[in-house]
């Protein structure tokens, strides 16, 4: 293969049919425009002489139409920015790759899930769903993991949520609910929160919101990470095998780190001090090489049982309880990649859930039908184009034939006179491809009936069971949490009527609940009751998934004069463990041990907050200024105390922490006569919170 022969293939999606194919493929792209004799040029290729001062009528006159530099320059820099997206604007993606457990033949044709030990390059965007470009991470919201696979039979787009369950069971009502937790259209406040009249007035009017707003109170709207965080995504798939039979399918992405998340004190107070804690998390991670993992589960109905269960598996109002229909893990997605450019790869990536491949179908899921419209025509809109899939890191892996041409922003060059369907000048080409060699060809379901706008069965109408399931299945801590979250976006409601019509409905999952709400927020006790529903699923709790100290980051206060043996060691355990530590004090530089040993640095009490941290590890020591270096301890103290998370105590600052009657110290783990304080202090920062703490 000579070298332009070689271009083009690349150019067209050249196969090398392994994981970082799509790695290679992005390098052709790759521009770097500075270096050892690099000379700055413009878009057209002249060099430039003066970069810093615009052509003027004399030294003090005006500038002149004819500097084409400056015009080309300012114009640029005002078309930067692009639409931002109505919903999911706050966004951070990276690479990676998935790895199939085993082959799951039997069920689908897909090509990335046929063998075990098959890898497949893979693009993750998280997201929030209500805020601007420029709002917080931490956000109570409905969060995106979109994930693309670069296929070799083409892109396949697997979007999710941070929750089993949507909002609504219809894409009719997608501008309703959108217009509802957005800012009031007149101040455009609040920004992303649904701590407003509009949205619990939608909630109250719309009844099928019920489920999905009990999860979005509860602590899954608060991950502590993206890397701590499931996904699903909400519609109801079909596989399809090599033999055209039908399994309904529900996909799961597992954290390999457990599912945790931020109080609300924190996640408001991060919101202000580091809106961007998600994506410094990431970063942080990929960067230390602890790479996020997630393993992928399917849940699997057979074609025939599809009316079996007492709801109705294609309503994203209810989610399929984990206890009936067991998740089955079939493969792994390692995140391993930063961007090298956030806007030409993250702020230009699309995703489209009817971007599917050979082997993945849709069903009748009302919400499905209507996303697999509205994504591509947004993106058609917000990019500008209708050559999205151009755009390198849209760009499939597999070879491209098509007829589309022209629109913005063309980059390939299609030379073909021919270019259209069907012809005889070029022999019918680009020719189809039937079902048997690999085409695409949907699932022959048969359907019948009437042009209707009637729900597709009477269990859509059941609003509140699985919300009595999600209450059913917390902890007492999480349901304590889930209270107090209601709490406080109902006290932001101004309108009485609103607040009590909430408690009215909320009665429905639990009157218990729905009275404390009713005392915190103004208004009459509810007269209705909960549906009754004993039904519980411990898939749901939080209390019930795996506790790592791996990446877990931990603040040491630390000045000069600690004890250096006891210090080292302590510090080496947390490292050989893969505890992420930042090192804190009054001012940058190094501190030193009464032996001498030296440690550097990373923050100070000026730059950084306590609910930054997962854990803090107080060594104390000495100060230029004793009296604020130890009331910054003490607010670190008080801070991590309050949040029941785990604090070490080592020998020089036991005297922080006194003991006393009115607290039981759970959770704090002091370094004095304790041999085993390193590995003590692990095992804590593994527990994360000590919610019996007093």
């Amino acid at each position: 293969m000579d070298e332009n022969e070689n271009k083009s293939s690349r150019g067209r999606g050249y196969k090398k049919g392994h994981e970082d194919s799509k790695e290679e493929q992005l390098k052709q792209y790759y521009e770097k425009n500075t270096g050892p004799g690099e000379k700055m040029t413009d878009d057209a290729g002249y060099k430039v002489s003066n970069d810093r001062w615009s052509l003027r009528a004399g030294k003090r006159g005006p500038l002149l139409f004819q500097d084409f530099h400056f015009y080309r320059k300012q114009s640029s820099f005002s078309r930067e920015r692009i639409p931002e997206k109505v919903v999911h604007a706050r966004g951070f993606g990276v690479y990676g790759d998935f790895e199939t457990y085993k082959s799951m033949k039997h069920v689908t044709r897909a090509h990335f899930l046929q063998e075990a030990g098959r890898k497949t390059p893979v693009f993750t965007r998280f997201s929030n769903f209500i805020g601007s470009k420029g709002s917080k991470d931490t956000a109570v919201d409905i969060r995106g993991f979109a994930t693309k696979f670069y296929t070799q039979e083409g892109n396949y787009d697997n979007l999710a949520l941070q929750f089993p369950v949507f909002i609504l069971a219809d894409a009719m009502k997608f501008m309703d609910v959108t217009h509802a937790v957005k800012p009031n259209p007149i101040t455009d406040v609040p920004q992303a929160t649904v701590a407003h009249d509009a949205f619990w007035d939608y909630v109250i009017s719309n009844p099928e919101s019920a489920h999905m707003v009990m999860w979005l109170m509860s602590m899954r709207g608060r991950p502590r990470s993206w890397r701590m965080m499931a996904g699903w995504p909400i519609n109801t798939f079909r596989f399809i095998n090599e033999h055209g039979q039908s399994t309904f399918v529900r996909f799961k992405w597992v954290p390999k780190l457990g599912v945790h998340s931020l109080l609300l004190d924190e996640a408001n107070i991060i919101g202000g001090v580091d809106p961007d804690f998600h994506r410094r998390d990431i970063i942080e991670a990929i960067e230390c090489g602890a790479y996020p993992e997630y393993e992928l589960g399917v849940q699997l109905i057979a074609e025939a049982d599809e009316h079996k269960y007492d709801f109705d598996i294609l309503d994203d109002t209810k989610l399929w309880p984990e206890e009936v229909i067991p998740v089955e893990i079939i493969g792994k997605l390692t995140l391993n990649r930063l961007v090298d450019n956030f806007f030409a790869e993250e702020e230009q990536s699309s995703f489209d859930p009817a971007t599917v491949v050979p082997g993945i179908d849709f069903t009748s899921d009302p919400v499905l039908q209507g996303r697999s419209f509205a994504y591509r025509d947004t993106d058609y809109h917000r990019l500008g184009t209708g050559n999205i899939n151009e755009i390198p890191v849209n760009k499939p892996i597999s070879e491209t034939n098509y007829n589309y041409r022209d629109s913005y922003s063309k980059y390939r060059i299609d030379v073909d006179s021919v270019n259209y369907h069907n012809n005889t000048l070029a022999d019918n080409t680009p020719a189809e491809t039937p079902p048997e060699e690999g085409g695409y060809a949907h699932y022959p379901k048969e359907v019948e009936g009437h042009v209707t706008r009637e729900r597709p069965s009477q269990s859509f109408y059941d609003y509140f069971s699985q919300a009595r399931l999600f209450w059913n299945s917390l902890s007492t801590v999480e349901k304590q949490d889930l209270t107090d979250t209601f709490n406080y976006h109902l006290g932001y409601v101004k309108s009485k009527s609103i607040r009590q019509q909430n408690v009215e409905f909320w009665a429905n999952v639990d009157r218990e609940m729905s009275c404390i709400i009713a005392d915190n927020i103004g208004v009459e006790h509810p007269k209705g009751s909960n549906v009754q529903i004993a039904k519980s699923s411990p898939a749901i709790s939080q209390a019930n998934t795996p506790h790592y100290a791996y990446t877990q980051k931990v603040g040491v206060l630390i000045g000069n004069g600690f004890n250096g043996d006891e210090v080292r060691n302590a510090l080496d355990t947390l490292k050989h463990y893969g505890v992420f530590m930042e090192i804190i004090s009054e001012k940058l530089g190094t501190v030193s041990s009464s032996d001498g040993t030296t440690i550097e640095i990373n923050e100070t009490f000026k730059t950084t907050y306590p609910v930054l941290y997962d854990s803090i590890y107080v060594v104390g020591g000495k100060a230029d200024n004793e009296a604020k270096f130890a009331q910054d301890i003490m607010e670190f103290i008080n801070m991590t105390y309050k949040h029941y998370k785990p604090i070490g105590v080592a020998t020089t600052a036991q005297f922080f922490i006194p003991t006393s009657h009115q607290n039981n110290l759970a959770g704090v783990v002091f370094a004095a006569n304790n041999p085993n304080f390193g590995k003590d202090f692990l095992s804590a920062i593994a527990q994360q919170r000590f919610w019996d703490r007093t």
